[in-house]
């Protein structure tokens, strides 16, 4: 009976005297993570307040001017407070600044279909590529891609100006000598269904709209002018996604790529099964700056057609510079900006949950 008591004794002292050694380390452990929690608000508190103060603020600002009527001029809160009204006209009333509003998201939605995936599969190819260990040179083709990338968006589309000319660089290369590319509001479905002899809409595509837009013009596609800027997008971002690829490349085991090359797999099964899958978080965060970054195109469309021919390049970006300082309309172009931020977050989040990992699930 002592001998079967003695242990569970033992045990019971030692659990009092760490129950007592950790009540007594309590206060010491709580200041110093104290003093480190003080320590680390204090290294982060620059990046943090320039959060604050040139992203929270300005979103606030802007949501709460889109409430009002406000002209740019005056101070903001002097102006009359017209509730939803501004967004009541983009999105319900059938009016000229719905129709805008409706081509402008038109030409994005193109644009963005026609960007993203071109970039993100052209510099997935260039950073396989340029990652090959017998590859002379990489150091010259690395700079070479990304050079567009860090060049002025405004000079390049200056430059992409004159080529693309009636009488450019571009259609002297061309057999077809005469497209009229910054000048052509026609969209690229319309003109592909027009050599087909589809030159008229079908009655039930004409006579159904949306957002004051038939279905018809819905699916117009991209138009030349835009067709050439997403052409010139596409080469400046390239090299810009081709190193974070390539970053991404030489994170994969070497291992891994031997192993599979060892087990007889070709280049393309290498590529398929190996690369891709271990690159996928790289892909989705590509995608990620892709969509948000096409969503937000503005100085192209600036520079090179402002927006025209016949709205044909007119971007949401770009029609909240116009209404705010063209039409000096800031309350509408507020409003359009944060209807703008919500576009961009739903497409984030669908594109993740459409890339998610199922296994995880």
């Amino acid at each position: 009976m002592t001998t079967a008591t003695k242990p569970t004794a033992e045990a019971g002292g030692l659990r009092a005297r760490l129950r007592k050694l950790q009540q007594s380390n309590q206060p010491q452990r709580a200041q110093i993570f104290n003093r480190e929690g003080l320590w680390g608000w204090i290294f982060v508190s620059p990046a943090l307040l320039g959060m604050i103060v040139f992203l929270a603020i300005p979103i606030g600002m802007s949501v709460l001017v889109s409430l009002r009527d406000w002209g740019g001029i005056t101070p903001p809160f002097e102006s009359e407070f017209v509730g939803a009204d501004n967004y009541r006209e983009l999105l319900f009333d059938d009016n000229i600044r719905r129709k805008d509003f409706a081509i402008s998201l038109r030409n994005n939605l193109y644009y963005v279909l026609g960007v993203v995936p071109v970039q993100t599969f052209i510099a997935l190819i260039l950073a396989v590529v340029l990652n090959q260990k017998r590859l002379k040179g990489k150091s010259f083709f690395r700079t070479a891609y990304y050079f567009p990338s860090i060049t002025s968006s405004i000079a390049v589309s200056l430059i992409f100006l004159f080529m693309f000319q009636t009488r450019g660089a571009v259609n002297a290369l061309l057999p077809i000598q005469d497209i009229n590319w910054l000048v052509n509001p026609n969209g690229i479905i319309h003109n592909l269904l027009g050599v087909v002899g589809v030159d008229e809409a079908p009655g039930w595509m004409e006579n159904n709209e949306f957002m004051s837009l038939s279905l018809w013009e819905w699916a117009s596609g991209p138009s030349v002018a835009m067709l050439s800027i997403m052409i010139l997008v596409t080469w400046t971002t390239v090299g810009t996604f081709m190193l974070i690829f390539l970053a991404g490349l030489q994170n994969i085991p070497v291992s891994v790529e031997e192993a599979a090359e060892l087990d007889g797999a070709s280049w393309w099964q290498r590529f398929r099964f190996v690369t891709v899958p271990m690159m996928k978080p790289t892909i989705v965060f590509v995608i990620s700056l892709g969509l948000i970054g096409t969503w937000q195109v503005f100085d192209q469309i600036f520079a090179i057609s402002f927006g025209g021919p016949q709205k044909s390049t007119l971007t949401p970006a770009f029609l909240t510079y116009f209404q705010t300082f063209q039409n000096g309309e800031a309350s509408l172009g507020a409003a359009i900006a944060v209807l703008l931020f919500f576009i961009i977050m739903a497409f984030t989040v669908l594109q993740r949950w459409l890339m998610r990992d199922k296994d995880r699930l």
